[in-house]
Order: structure tokens, then sequence, then C-alpha cells
């Protein structure tokens, strides 16, 4: 999965924060790897410099082969909570989405059908 990181001119530390958020999202959206694409980050303070309680703006954009991008923003009063807010928001939302397509009958990988895994698990028939 592709990690995009876009940030406003506020926000330093560009490159090592690109690694880190990559780093967190692929970990933390391991479960949906087989479906996502890319996942866009931005990150933005709202009023620039001038202080506030919750003014750190992060929106997390998922891209899915063949379907309708999910995203969604969380404000907080750092990067770090936005960011691990809005990613925590992404796993409920992509949840939801693929709950609904399971209801119609996704295909996906499984090792159930897998003739191999089968032989191993289940007892040889007399």
């Amino acid at each position: 999965m592709k990690v995009q990181v876009n940030t406003s001119n506020d926000i330093e530390n560009k490159e090592s924060l690109e690694r880190w958020a990559s780093d967190y999202l692929n970990e933390h959206l391991a479960r949906f790897g087989q479906d996502l694409t890319s996942v866009e980050v931005q990150l933005s303070d709202e009023n620039s410099g001038k202080g506030g309680a919750v003014d750190k703006r992060c929106m997390l954009e998922a891209r899915m082969a063949g379907r309708a991008p999910v995203a969604v923003t969380n404000f907080a009063a750092s990067q770090d909570l936005a960011f691990r807010g809005a990613a925590d928001k992404l796993v409920h939302a992509l949840d939801h989405q693929f709950g609904k397509l399971d209801r119609e009958h996704r295909v996906r990988d499984t090792i159930r059908r897998d003739p191999e895994v089968l032989e191993s698990v289940l007892p040889p028939q007399a």
C-alpha cells in the first residue's frame, strides 16, 4: 500500500513524518492490505501558528481498487493526536465499508479453500 503525505507550510520534518506515517498506517491497516491501493494523508494547522486548543487537522483518504475512496477527518491539539485519531476513524470506516462488501459476497483470498492447508488441518479420512 502506498502512503502519500501532504502537509501545510507550517509543518516541519516532512521526511521523518512521511516515514513514520507510512509505517504506522501499514501496520494499523494491515488487515485491509490486499484491498487498499493507497492512502493519502493531509496534515494542516488550521490557524497557522496563532495557537489554539484544537487547531491541528488530519484528513486520511483510502483508495480501493474499483471502489470509491473512503475519507475521514480528525481535529486535535497536536499533529500526533490528529493523525492517530484519523487513523482510528479510518479503520472504523473501512470496517463499515468492507462489512457492506462482505454482504455482497466479495471475493477474497482465503486459506479455507486451499487444499494444502485443509490437508494439514483436517484428520485423514479412512
